[in-house]
């Protein structure tokens, strides 16, 4: 597990889906993956609290991917040995009637992280240009202007809509926010046993949603517009990374790496020092407690 580079999983160029793997060929057992995780979010755990204290830096992670990919599970095991006040996570569901007020990436600002805090988005803007894209009618809810009716909206819509988001990314990047980007990438096959399983199990019968079956025979669609979003936004400062995804144990471990050599980079990170006078006198209020 400890080979694995996380350069392989980086888009650098223009990439297609197709040609990277749902399921990686470890040779390893359940256990070793839950081994190789707990140790890489120990060393998470430890800078994350330093970052925290360093109170300069924030890291955005943002996760993207089809119903069932792994998202949820996910965030529970990579963030859990966080302090609880360093690290946020926001789920975008369907933009609410005040939402839909504002411009898109509205709702997104309000959720950045502060300083020496990480933010993660379960869902992201990125929405705005997958199931928008492929169920445009949603689009005529924002009620922006020329926009009346589907065939209102062009190609050069959705290309400047990515274009927005690369300069979103850009200007939170240049203000301190490290932005990982992640596309879950799993089969459909995979995709139909995990659903099933949330049927045939009565404790997950919760999280089954017809919406889900409709989105999936739409698969090749968000194929498509997955690709596109991708290669058209992927930059330096806010790359996209693909993780495999049909092994819930070797994504994790995988997007817990990214973000420990992303955290490691920020040299500059410290714990802040006593205050020398307080430095000083640190036997006397030692003494003062002890008595």
């Amino acid at each position: 597990m400890e080979n694995i580079n996380i350069e392989d999983f980086k888009v650098k160029g223009q990439i297609k889906l197709a040609d990277f793997l749902t399921e990686l060929d470890m040779d390893t057992t359940k256990k070793e993956e839950v081994k190789a995780l707990d140790k890489v979010e120990k060393k998470l755990s430890e800078k994350q609290d330093a970052m925290y204290a360093h109170n300069r830096h924030a890291f955005l992670i943002c996760l993207q991917g089809m119903d069932t990919s792994g998202k949820d599970s996910l965030i529970r095991e990579v963030f859990k040995d966080f302090n609880p006040r360093g690290v946020v996570v926001h789920s975008f569901k369907t933009p609410n009637s005040t939402e839909l007020e504002h411009d898109y990436l509205w709702r997104h600002y309000l959720a950045l992280p502060e300083k020496g805090k990480f933010a993660v988005f379960n869902r992201t803007h990125y929405e705005n240009v997958l199931v928008t894209r492929v169920h445009p009618e949603y689009l005529l809810l924002e009620n922006l202007p020329g926009i009346e009716k589907v065939e209102d909206i062009t190609p050069q819509f959705w290309e400047n809509r990515m274009e927005q988001m690369v300069n979103f990314e850009k200007h939170i990047a240049q203000n301190g926010t490290t932005v990982l980007k992640f596309y879950f990438h799993m089969s459909k096959e995979e995709q139909r046993k995990r659903l099933l399983k949330r049927l045939e199990n009565p404790e997950d019968n919760w999280k089954f949603s017809v919406g889900d079956l409709k989105d999936r025979e739409r698969w090749d669609d968000y194929m498509k517009y997955y690709e596109e979003a991708i290669n058209k936004t992927s930059t330096d400062f806010a790359p996209w990374y693909i993780i495999p995804s049909d092994d819930k144990g070797v994504a994790r471990y995988i997007v817990a790496k990214i973000i420990w050599e992303a955290l490691k980079a920020l040299t500059d990170i410290t714990e802040p020092e006593l205050d020398p006078k307080v430095k000083a006198n640190i036997d006397f209020y030692r003494e003062q407690l002890k008595e």
